[in-house]
């Protein structure tokens, strides 16, 4: 899906006053999330909508500004952050008196970016949706890119995926990025899955918003889940699509997922006749490939899918694992892209692969990436207990593969060179809540396994569980039944209507000829 439009109009104080009423001269401050203390009061300046790459048109008539809050909430005094902010008004004529706030995945993805899916879903169809970058996205102040990172990656597709190289240029550009932000002052200890709860909790008061509704995917589930247990004043209603919880998310758990989705797939396709015809035990035929190219690896010339100069790629073991957990070849393509590369043909894998030679270089924000994972994520467990995991999802694929979480390739090394504090005890907690809930997976999804959506609602009493057939990660914009449902929950948070998932089955997979 591409993105639309800008506004280059300044908003004013009127226009948010209209929407939300008065907007304090100052919000109200609030304790930090472990409740140290008082924190310098948050406000919101309005300002100009964010002159986007490519145009967004939800922004032409958005009222935006910035959130500006403490940097660090157990520090008084310190230095502010800007976070830049949207307001997109509903079309519907008579719209909610609730709005839908959203909070994005990654941690570090760029957040405007995600405004088209959200509107094509109909966020905004019965009430406005706020969008707020997470603190350190592309146009906050201070923005936490890393180029350095960028610049890695776009290299890594020509490496092996667990080589010595590809560890020692990793580490490099952390080391670089760490040093460049560290000098700025920048206080990477403070970009956190608590901080960025309190943000949102800072803006609902700014905007002078009584209630409002949180719709999170991915990473955002974690801050949308932290958020309700640190700061549940004025929620009405919560969704989270492709959960993850806090006191689940460890650098093993990316295991788990990893074999839940792709073996999702693999059974799909057993359970669909042309499908077992064409491709009969496709598992088999997987683990032999990456057992094959992990030990003897292709390396050829592709050509990125949006175009562009063919770049060399390498294809091992390490690299196709975590092409499948990405999605990075369209999900009914799968059987098809794994039947043709045991057939010598690794065209749509190194396609695939060759994506991320032409990411946009200073869009994410590592920073705020890093410094959650390294804080958050990592500590408490080893490369063994990484290795002990990737074992328990994979049995007999190579240890060279299996040492390396997936999506997270060297983060203890990784870690080490950004250095924050341990908040894992802090983090790490089930959030217990009655405030209704939905909670939205697809079985596709190797990111961010269905299983661990099921796992959140245990503690959320007024909670509805729906997994979605056939889909991978982030599943409202990719299926029009998840979007019924959620705007049924929207409506109803206690009753929503899911009579739509019933029906639902894979989308048939691709046949290729003999």
């Amino acid at each position: 899906m591409t993105k639309h439009g800008i506004n280059a109009a300044a908003v004013t104080v009127a226009l948010v006053l209209t929407t939300f009423g008065p907007i304090p001269s100052g919000a109200a401050a609030h304790s930090d999330a472990a409740g140290h203390g008082r924190a310098a009061p948050s406000r919101f300046v309005p300002g100009p909508c964010p002159k986007t790459p490519e145009p967004i048109a939800a922004l032409s008539t958005a009222r935006c500004g910035f959130l500006e809050v403490p940097e660090n909430r157990a520090r008084p005094g310190g230095r502010t952050i800007r976070l830049a902010a949207a307001v997109i008004p509903a079309t519907s004529a008579k719209p909610a008196a609730d709005p839908v706030v959203f909070m994005s995945g990654g941690p570090g993805g760029e957040t405007f970016d995600d405004i088209p899916f959200l509107v094509d879903s109909g966020l905004n169809r019965d009430r406005a949706l706020i969008v707020m970058a997470q603190r350190g996205n592309l146009y906050d102040r201070p923005n936490l890119a890393c180029p350095e990172m960028d610049r890695f990656h776009a290299r890594y597709v020509g490496l092996g995926y667990g080589s010595p190289r590809a560890k020692r240029l990793l580490l490099d550009s952390v080391k670089k990025c760490r040093d460049r932000l560290a000098a700025d002052g920048i206080d990477l200890s403070a970009y956190n899955t608590a901080e960025n709860a309190a943000d949102f909790a800072a803006l609902r008061t700014a905007l002078g918003i009584s209630r409002w509704n949180v719709y999170g995917h991915s990473y955002g589930t974690n801050v949308a889940l932290t958020y309700l247990r640190e700061h549940p004043q004025g929620i009405r209603a919560v969704a989270l699509d492709s959960s993850t919880a806090p006191q689940s998310v460890t650098l093993p758990w990316g295991w788990r997922s990893a074999r839940e989705g792709i073996g999702n797939i693999l059974k799909a396709c057993a359970a669909e006749p042309r499908c077992d015809s064409r491709y009969p035990d496709l598992r088999r035929t997987l683990a032999a490939q990456v057992r094959r190219l992990e030990a003897h690896p292709l390396t050829l010339n592709a050509r990125p899918p949006r175009g562009g100069e063919p770049v060399k790629v390498v294809l091992d073991g390490g690299a196709l694992l975590n092409l499948l957990v990405a999605n990075a070849v369209p999900l009914p393509d799968v059987p098809a892209a794994i039947e043709e590369l045991a057939h010598g043909r690794p065209e749509r894998f190194a396609r695939a692969r060759a994506a991320d030679s032409a990411a946009v270089v200073g869009m994410t924000a590592h920073g705020l990436t890093e410094s959650v994972a390294c804080a958050e994520w990592v500590p408490g467990y080893t490369r063994s207990d990484v290795l002990k995991a990737g074992r328990r999802a994979f049995p007999g694929w190579p240890d060279t593969v299996l040492a390396q979480a997936p999506q997270l390739p060297f983060q203890h090394e990784v870690c080490r060179v950004w250095d924050v504090p341990d908040r894992a005890a802090s983090q790490r907690v089930a959030t217990s809540s009655s405030v209704p809930a939905l909670l939205i997976a697809g079985t596709f999804d190797a990111k961010v396994g269905a299983s661990w959506s099921r796992e959140a609602a245990r503690t959320l009493s007024r909670s509805t569980f729906v997994r979605i057939p056939g889909i991978g990660h982030w599943v409202v914009p990719q299926s029009p039944c998840a979007q019924q449902v959620l705007a049924s929950f929207l409506a109803r948070p206690t009753a929503p209507d899911t009579r739509c998932v019933a029906g639902l089955t894979p989308q048939p997979f691709t046949i290729i000829p003999k």
